[in-house]
């Protein structure tokens, strides 16, 4: 009977350290998605309040790099994020969460502020109930990836051609679309970070697939974040 008795705890004491390793694991990776979505409100809302820096990047084609670099960046870091330290993916991060306060400076431009932070609180609201279930389900969310990334697929080409045709409807079945796909996403990205740490637990990588499930519910964030405030963002006047 002592040798079962020995395994049981054994099992149970394994267990408890499995749980508390995920717990650390997401933990570090909320803690780095909120740390980069502060960095993104604060260089936006310094950018939007300096006026030579505003003019000097919307008034100018530096515009362009300001809005296309973060793409880069997140390519980057996911493509190469197991060749970097883990030094060099977070300080990447960092320069991508920056470079996304710079893109994103005109939302302080168009909206108030009283409206920025009242839709700030309703996607944290709605993000944190959606990842909270992707975390606690027991049902895999695999099957929703090809729906989500054909939903996502949809949603650029149908903005591309919106730039062309200007469309208020289209528009407005593109936030709508858009919303769903990225509450979707919240929770899909949430299990699916759960389930890297199966598989990276206790070694280097671990570290560097925190700061890649950072980044992807930190784009999750913003784009539910910008999509909301298509519908309850207030405009100035």
């Amino acid at each position: 009977m002592i040798p079962v008795r020995t395994t049981v705890i054994s099992r149970r004491g394994d267990a408890a350290l499995y749980d508390d390793g995920l717990r650390a694991y997401m933990l570090r990776v909320y803690n780095l998605m909120g740390l980069g979505l502060a960095v993104t409100g604060l260089v936006a809302y310094a950018v939007a309040n300096t006026p030579a820096l505003f003019n000097l990047i919307f008034g100018t084609p530096l515009m362009w790099v300001v809005m296309l670099a973060p793409i880069g960046l997140a390519f980057f870091l996911g493509a190469r994020v197991q060749r970097m330290s883990q030094g060099t993916a977070q300080v990447t991060f960092w320069i991508f969460a920056a470079l996304m306060g710079a893109s994103l400076a005109t939302v302080f431009a168009v909206f108030t502020g009283a409206s920025i932070a009242r839709v700030f609180f309703i996607t944290a609201a709605a993000f944190g109930g959606l990842s909270l279930y992707g975390y606690t389900t027991k049902k895999s969310l695999s099957g929703w990836g090809s729906f989500l990334l054909i939903g996502l697929i949809g949603i650029i080409v149908a903005s591309v051609v919106n730039l062309f045709i200007g469309s208020s409807a289209l528009q407005f079945a593109v936030s709508v679309i858009g919303v769903i796909v990225f509450a979707g996403l919240t929770a899909y990205d949430t299990q699916r970070i759960k389930l890297v740490y199966d598989q990276v637990a206790g070694t280097e990588m671990a570290g560097k697939m925190a700061i890649l499930g950072a980044l992807s519910l930190y784009l999750d964030f913003i784009n539910l974040f910008m999509l909301l405030l298509q519908f309850f963002g207030t405009q100035r006047e």
